[in-house]
C-alpha cells in the first residue's frame, strides 16, 4: 500500500531535499502534496522540478486544507508557529505527522502532546540515523564516566539557523542529564563570560557557533583527570536528515496515536 507523503516548507532547502529523498526511498512512498507559505513566488511550481528530480505533477499550494485529503503523513521542518497550525489541521483530519521543527516553548510542546493523543506524531530534534546512534552512545558514556567527568556540548550550524543551542544539542544534553539523574534546566550553562569562578562538576555546558554553510556539527566531551572521551557527529548533507525523516514517515503511518521519536523508529530505546 502506498504511503502518501505531504511536504510543508517544500520550496526551502530542507523541503526540496525531502522531496528528493522520497523519490530515492525504497518501498511504496510518494510525494502527494507540497505546501509553501502564502505569498511565496513558488506557488504553482512543480515540486519535482524545484527538487531537481524532474516534474512529478505535484504543484505547490499555499494552504494545507486544499490537499489534506491527499496526505497520509505530513513532514514538517518549518518554524514553530507554522508547525503548530499544521498540527491542528492534521489532528482534525486524522493525518499522521513527522516533525523536525525545533525551538518550541513548553506551551507549544504541550499543544503537540495533546495532538498526539489523537494522531501518531514522530517528533525528533534530529532524524539522522548517526545522531540517534550517538544518543545511545551518550547514554552509555554518561552512566560510566559522567560523575567523574566535566561534560560539555559543542554545536555548529549555518548562519541562517534561528534557534540556539540546536535542538540536537539540547537533546544530547538531556540524554546525559537523564542518565545521571540531573535536572537539565538546573545544571545547564549556556555560554560563559567574565569571572565565572571554578566549574561545578554537575553542570553541563553548551557552546554554540553560527557560521557559513555548516550543515551541523555536534560534539559531547567527557573530560576527566588525565583523559577525555568525545562523541562527535558531523553532517555534510541535509540528505542524512531527510532520509531519516522519510523513514520515520513510512514507520509512523498507521500507528496508534502517540508521540514517538526517531529512537522508536530505529528501535534504540
Amino acid at each position: 500500500m502506498t504511503t502518501r507523503i505531504g511536504i510543508t516548507g517544500a520550496g526551502g532547502r530542507m523541503g526540496r531535499t525531502l522531496i528528493e529523498a522520497v523519490s530515492l526511498a525504497a518501498g511504496e512512498l510518494q510525494v502527494s502534496a507540497a505546501i509553501e507559505q502564502p505569498g511565496s513566488s513558488l506557488i504553482g511550481a512543480d515540486a519535482g522540478e524545484l527538487a531537481g528530480i524532474g516534474k512529478n505533477g505535484i504543484t505547490l499550494v499555499d494552504d494545507l486544507k486544499d490537499v489534506i485529503a491527499d496526505i497520509d503523513v505530513l513532514i514538517d521542518f518549518t518554524v514553530p508557529v507554522a508547525t503548530l497550525a499544521n498540527v491542528a489541521g492534521c489532528a482534525k483530519n486524522g493525518v499522521a505527522m513527522v516533525i523536525g521543527t525545533t525551538g518550541f516553548t513548553p506551551e507549544q510542546q504541550a499543544q503537540i502532546d495533546e495532538a498526539a493523543t489523537r494522531i501518531p506524531i514522530c517528533k525528533a530534534s534530529n532524524f539522522s540515523t548517526g545522531v540517534n546512534v550517538c544518543f545511545k552512545l551518550l547514554d552509555i558514556a554518561a552512566r560510566v564516566l559522567g560523575d567523574d567527568a566535566d561534560i560539555e556540548v559543542y554545536e555548529a550550524h549555518h548562519r541562517h539557523k534561528i534557534d540556539a543551542p540546536s535542538g540536537t544539542a539540547l537533546s544530547m544534553g538531556q540524554v546525559v542529564a537523564d542518565a545521571l539523574n540531573r535536572d537539565l534546566e538546573k545544571v545547564a550553562v549556556y555560554g560563559r563570560q567574565g569571572q565565572t569562578g571554578a566549574r561545578e562538576r554537575e553542570t553541563i555546558g553548551f557552546a554554540t557557533v553560527r557560521a557559513g554553510d555548516v550543515v551541523g556539527d555536534h560534539t559531547v566531551m567527557f573530560a576527566a583527570e588525565g583523559e577525555r572521551v568525545e562523541i562527535t557527529h558531523k553532517a555534510s548533507s541535509r540528505m542524512s536528515f531527510a532520509r531519516g525523516a522519510v523513514r520515520a514517515a513510512d514507520w509512523v503511518a498507521g500507528r496508534d496515536a502517540a508521540l514517538y521519536d526517531m529512537r522508536d523508529v530505529l528501535d534504540l530505546h
